[in-house]
């Protein structure tokens, strides 16, 4: 496996005749990486999923996986690459084990010895001589990421993998991914549910209308949005006159019995030594950051039309 990121993608396009599906993206997943990809439906996640795995050709651009295209050497650029996109498929008169002796087969061989500790990663070695026909969907999921672990990669592809689970589904393919990132495996996990991607993931790209609108570091982008604090004081009137204008106050605002202010750590220290020389006590001082569901719905939703505002 050479040095060089498990995903490059530069100036990547995908055009359905008129319509531009994927829009000059450009896309970096580092090694150890648990990337979540994200966008509205229909703004071009799986089709560029697609064409990083070499299902469909990119129209423009070019995609590297640990510097292989797989344009240039076929199928030997998914060497260390598995995972599925918009969910994995079996033959459901099959036993689940049965389903994975031929896809190990296919796929060139594989020790029997390999296919009992994929099934023991994924907890379904108690349910493998079962029919997946008699599978949930969460264990079918599993399944699939079984079927994708055969190849022991080094990168994993994952498009919504909880999409259709219940809550303990939900739970149980959390732990699983939190597992393979524990044991090195690079992940690349598209998903929809936002809160599942904050927990997991270090780093997100964000897909809007076929271009990305941002690449980069999760915790950076919740930063981007911190500043704002709620404080419950004794006299929130008084409060508020004394921090109104002060240096490194953007904001002001009395709310109920709350002041919202948008400040910085050090204009926020300097409001409370302010207060307590005015003799207002602070019996609350709260943080608030955006949750990323914020921040995406803020990023991705359209705008609305000129004159609609009228309109209404």
């Amino acid at each position: 496996m050479s040095g060089a990121p498990p995903v490059t993608a530069r100036s990547l396009v995908k055009r359905y005749g008129e319509i531009v599906a994927v829009d000059h993206v450009d896309l970096t997943v580092e090694r150890g990486d648990v990337f979540g990809y994200l966008g509205p439906n229909g703004a071009g996640k799986t089709t560029s999923l697609r064409m990083l795995l070499g299902l469909i050709r990119p129209t423009e651009g070019r995609v590297q996986l640990f510097g292989r295209d797989p344009l240039d050497v076929g199928a030997r650029a998914l060497d260390g690459v598995a995972g599925f996109v918009e969910g994995p498929r079996f033959y459901p008169y099959l036993s689940g084990r049965r389903n994975l002796r031929l896809l190990a087969d296919l796929d060139g061989g594989t020790p029997e010895r390999r296919i009992d500790e994929v099934l023991d990663v994924v907890e379904l070695r108690d349910r493998a001589k079962d029919k997946v026909g008699g599978y949930s969907h969460g264990m079918r999921q599993r399944l699939g990421i079984a079927a994708s672990l055969l190849r022991d990669p080094q990168l994993l592809l994952l498009d919504e993998p909880t999409t259709g689970l219940d809550p303990a589904g939900m739970r149980d393919m959390r732990e699983l991914v939190k597992r393979l990132a524990a044991n090195g495996i690079t992940i690349l996990l598209s998903s929809h549910i936002l809160a599942e991607v904050e927990e997991l993931c270090n780093r997100v790209a964000i897909i809007r209308k076929g271009q990305i609108i941002y690449e980069g570091q999760l915790d950076e982008l919740l930063r981007s949005a911190a500043g704002g604090y709620s404080l419950r004081v004794s006299d929130p009137e008084r409060a508020r006159t004394l921090l109104l204008n002060r240096p490194g106050m953007e904001a002001v605002q009395l709310e109920g019995d709350e002041l919202r202010v948008q400040a910085d750590e050090a204009a926020i220290g300097a409001a409370s030594v302010v207060l307590g020389q005015a003799r207002i006590e602070i019996f609350a001082l709260v943080p608030h950051t955006a949750t990323l569901e914020e921040l995406f719905l803020g990023m991705t939703e359209p705008e609305p039309e000129p004159g609609a505002e009228e309109a209404a």
